[in-house]
Protein backbone atom coordinates (compact mmCIF):
# COMPACT_ATOMS: atom_id res chain seq x y z
CA UNK A 1 0.00 0.00 0.00
CA UNK A 2 0.83 3.76 -0.78
CA UNK A 3 0.78 5.89 2.48
CA UNK A 4 0.50 9.57 1.22
CA UNK A 5 -1.80 11.11 3.80
CA UNK A 6 0.76 14.53 3.49
CA UNK A 7 1.72 14.32 0.09
CA UNK A 8 -1.52 15.63 -1.70
CA UNK A 9 -2.89 18.60 0.59
CA UNK A 10 -5.47 20.72 -1.40
CA UNK A 11 -6.87 23.12 1.93
CA UNK A 12 -6.00 23.45 5.44
CA UNK A 13 -9.07 24.31 7.82
CA UNK A 14 -10.05 24.90 10.91
CA UNK A 15 -13.86 23.25 11.93
CA UNK A 16 -15.21 22.79 15.27
CA UNK A 17 -18.72 21.21 13.91
CA UNK A 18 -19.25 18.03 12.24
CA UNK A 19 -18.12 18.06 8.71
CA UNK A 20 -17.92 15.58 5.68
CA UNK A 21 -15.20 15.73 3.66
CA UNK A 22 -14.87 14.54 0.06
CA UNK A 23 -11.40 16.00 -1.08
CA UNK A 24 -7.88 15.60 0.75
CA UNK A 25 -7.82 18.29 4.04
CA UNK A 26 -5.55 18.55 6.81
CA UNK A 27 -6.76 20.32 10.06
CA UNK A 28 -7.53 20.81 13.55
CA UNK A 29 -11.01 20.30 14.98
CA UNK A 30 -12.54 19.81 18.29
CA UNK A 31 -9.16 19.82 20.25
CA UNK A 32 -7.30 17.32 17.48
CA UNK A 33 -5.27 17.25 14.61
CA UNK A 34 -6.96 15.52 11.41
CA UNK A 35 -5.75 14.31 7.84
CA UNK A 36 -7.51 12.77 5.51
CA UNK A 37 -5.93 11.85 1.88
CA UNK A 38 -7.13 9.58 -0.96
CA UNK A 39 -5.87 9.10 -4.31
CA UNK A 40 -9.25 8.49 -6.32
CA UNK A 41 -13.25 7.66 -5.78
CA UNK A 42 -15.88 8.34 -3.69
CA UNK A 43 -14.51 7.86 0.33
CA UNK A 44 -15.13 10.17 2.86
CA UNK A 45 -13.93 11.75 6.11
CA UNK A 46 -16.61 12.91 8.63
CA UNK A 47 -15.21 15.07 11.67
CA UNK A 48 -17.14 14.50 14.68
CA UNK A 49 -17.36 15.62 17.83
CA UNK A 50 -13.89 15.75 20.31
CA UNK A 51 -11.60 12.99 18.85
CA UNK A 52 -14.15 10.86 16.60
CA UNK A 53 -13.82 10.35 13.45
CA UNK A 54 -16.03 8.56 10.66
CA UNK A 55 -14.70 6.76 7.39
CA UNK A 56 -16.74 5.21 4.56
CA UNK A 57 -15.34 3.91 1.19
CA UNK A 58 -15.67 1.34 -1.48
CA UNK A 59 -13.52 0.07 -4.37
CA UNK A 60 -13.96 3.69 -6.15
CA UNK A 61 -11.07 4.38 -4.16
CA UNK A 62 -8.05 2.92 -4.45
CA UNK A 63 -6.09 3.95 -1.63
CA UNK A 64 -7.38 6.54 1.27
CA UNK A 65 -6.30 6.88 4.86
CA UNK A 66 -7.62 9.16 7.57
CA UNK A 67 -7.70 9.98 11.33
CA UNK A 68 -7.51 12.04 14.00
CA UNK A 69 -4.45 12.55 16.97
CA UNK A 70 -1.93 15.40 17.14
CA UNK A 71 0.70 17.41 15.38
CA UNK A 72 3.44 17.00 16.44
CA UNK A 73 3.12 13.75 17.76
CA UNK A 74 5.53 12.40 20.27
CA UNK A 75 7.49 9.56 21.85
CA UNK A 76 5.46 9.25 24.91
CA UNK A 77 1.59 9.08 24.72
CA UNK A 78 -0.57 6.81 25.41
CA UNK A 79 -3.49 6.88 23.13
CA UNK A 80 -6.77 5.12 23.31
CA UNK A 81 -9.40 4.19 20.46
CA UNK A 82 -13.07 2.94 20.83
CA UNK A 83 -15.65 2.53 18.54
CA UNK A 84 -16.67 0.40 15.11
CA UNK A 85 -14.10 -1.18 12.78
CA UNK A 86 -16.67 -2.43 10.00
CA UNK A 87 -14.17 -4.62 7.21
CA UNK A 88 -14.07 -8.16 6.51
CA UNK A 89 -11.39 -10.61 6.36
CA UNK A 90 -10.97 -9.99 2.90
CA UNK A 91 -10.48 -6.25 2.70
CA UNK A 92 -7.28 -4.79 2.70
CA UNK A 93 -7.34 -2.14 5.61
CA UNK A 94 -5.36 -1.40 8.67
CA UNK A 95 -6.46 0.27 11.97
CA UNK A 96 -3.28 2.00 13.23
CA UNK A 97 -1.26 4.52 15.07
CA UNK A 98 0.16 6.12 12.38
CA UNK A 99 3.08 8.97 12.24
CA UNK A 100 6.03 10.54 10.81
CA UNK A 101 9.57 11.69 11.50
CA UNK A 102 12.04 13.75 9.69
CA UNK A 103 15.61 13.89 10.81
CA UNK A 104 15.84 10.47 9.74
CA UNK A 105 12.65 10.58 8.09
CA UNK A 106 10.55 7.52 9.57
CA UNK A 107 6.77 6.35 8.48
CA UNK A 108 5.41 4.36 11.68
CA UNK A 109 2.76 2.17 12.15
CA UNK A 110 1.32 0.62 15.70
CA UNK A 111 -1.21 -1.68 13.57
CA UNK A 112 -3.90 -2.93 16.42
CA UNK A 113 -5.86 -4.43 13.34
CA UNK A 114 -6.00 -5.38 9.68
CA UNK A 115 -7.82 -7.10 7.20
CA UNK A 116 -6.15 -9.24 4.20
CA UNK A 117 -2.82 -7.99 4.53
CA UNK A 118 -0.49 -7.85 6.87
CA UNK A 119 2.11 -5.19 6.29
CA UNK A 120 4.86 -7.79 8.30
CA UNK A 121 4.24 -9.34 4.40
CA UNK A 122 6.28 -6.29 3.12
CA UNK A 123 8.41 -7.06 0.60
CA UNK A 124 12.17 -6.49 1.25
CA UNK A 125 11.69 -5.80 4.90
CA UNK A 126 13.88 -7.52 8.07
CA UNK A 127 12.13 -9.00 11.00
CA UNK A 128 13.11 -7.63 14.11
CA UNK A 129 11.41 -9.60 16.78
CA UNK A 130 8.70 -9.10 18.95
CA UNK A 131 8.03 -7.39 22.34
CA UNK A 132 4.85 -7.25 25.26
CA UNK A 133 2.87 -4.22 25.57
CA UNK A 134 -0.47 -3.35 27.78
CA UNK A 135 -0.76 -7.73 27.89
CA UNK A 136 -0.26 -8.15 23.89
CA UNK A 137 2.56 -9.49 21.92
CA UNK A 138 3.78 -6.75 18.58
CA UNK A 139 5.87 -8.48 16.05
CA UNK A 140 7.73 -5.74 14.09
CA UNK A 141 9.50 -5.70 10.70
CA UNK A 142 11.23 -2.75 9.05
CA UNK A 143 10.37 -2.10 5.48
CA UNK A 144 12.15 0.29 3.11
CA UNK A 145 10.55 2.56 0.60
CA UNK A 146 12.51 3.90 -2.78
CA UNK A 147 11.99 7.35 -4.10
CA UNK A 148 8.66 7.25 -2.83
CA UNK A 149 5.96 10.40 -1.78
CA UNK A 150 6.78 11.62 1.35
CA UNK A 151 6.05 14.53 3.56
CA UNK A 152 8.98 16.21 2.69
CA UNK A 153 8.61 15.49 -1.24
CA UNK A 154 9.90 12.57 -3.22
CA UNK A 155 12.13 10.24 -0.81
CA UNK A 156 13.81 6.97 0.13
CA UNK A 157 12.61 6.19 3.82
CA UNK A 158 12.15 3.71 6.11
CA UNK A 159 9.02 1.79 7.68
CA UNK A 160 8.67 0.40 11.10
CA UNK A 161 5.56 -1.27 11.57
CA UNK A 162 4.31 -2.93 14.99
CA UNK A 163 1.64 -5.38 14.60
CA UNK A 164 -0.86 -6.81 17.18
CA UNK A 165 -1.16 -10.45 17.42
CA UNK A 166 -3.08 -11.57 17.41
CA UNK A 167 -5.01 -8.74 15.65
CA UNK A 168 -8.29 -7.19 17.91
CA UNK A 169 -10.48 -8.11 14.34
CA UNK A 170 -13.51 -6.23 12.93
CA UNK A 171 -16.71 -4.76 14.53
CA UNK A 172 -16.65 -2.96 17.79
CA UNK A 173 -12.77 -2.23 18.68
CA UNK A 174 -11.27 -0.40 21.73
CA UNK A 175 -8.13 -0.32 23.12
CA UNK A 176 -5.13 1.62 24.27
CA UNK A 177 -1.77 2.13 22.32
CA UNK A 178 1.42 2.76 24.83
CA UNK A 179 3.46 3.91 22.64
CA UNK A 180 6.89 4.88 24.46
CA UNK A 181 6.54 0.70 24.31
CA UNK A 182 7.41 0.90 20.49
CA UNK A 183 9.68 3.36 20.95
CA UNK A 184 11.94 1.84 23.65
CA UNK A 185 11.97 -1.58 21.55
CA UNK A 186 12.75 -0.09 18.28
CA UNK A 187 15.62 1.65 19.65
CA UNK A 188 16.78 -1.39 21.60
CA UNK A 189 16.71 -2.74 17.92
CA UNK A 190 18.68 0.20 16.42
CA UNK A 191 15.23 1.84 14.40
CA UNK A 192 15.94 5.02 16.16
CA UNK A 193 12.88 8.23 15.55
CA UNK A 194 13.49 11.72 14.80
CA UNK A 195 11.59 15.07 14.84
CA UNK A 196 8.02 14.21 15.32
CA UNK A 197 5.07 15.58 13.02
CA UNK A 198 1.88 14.09 12.59
CA UNK A 199 0.63 11.35 14.75
CA UNK A 200 -3.21 9.98 14.47
CA UNK A 201 -4.99 7.09 15.11
CA UNK A 202 -6.26 6.56 11.72
CA UNK A 203 -7.95 4.22 9.20
CA UNK A 204 -6.65 3.05 6.05
CA UNK A 205 -8.24 1.01 3.27
CA UNK A 206 -6.79 -0.24 -0.27
CA UNK A 207 -8.62 -1.31 -2.91
CA UNK A 208 -11.45 -3.13 -0.53
CA UNK A 209 -14.46 -0.95 0.76
CA UNK A 210 -15.78 -0.56 4.36
CA UNK A 211 -16.95 2.00 7.43
CA UNK A 212 -15.44 3.02 10.84
CA UNK A 213 -16.14 5.25 13.64
CA UNK A 214 -13.43 5.58 15.28
CA UNK A 215 -13.22 7.85 18.72
CA UNK A 216 -9.26 8.73 19.81
CA UNK A 217 -8.31 9.78 23.70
Amino acid sequence: MQFLIPVVILCVSLVDSQKVLYNNEIGFNNGFYYAFWKDSGSATFTLESGGRYAGNWTTSTNNWVGGKGWNPGNSWRTVNYSGYYGINEYANSYLSLYGWTTNPLIEYYVVESYGSYSPLNCPGGTDEGSFTSGGATYQVRKCRRTNAPSIIGTQSFDQYFSVRTPKKGFGQVSGSVNFADHVQYWASRGLPLGTHAHQIFATEGYQSSGFADITVS
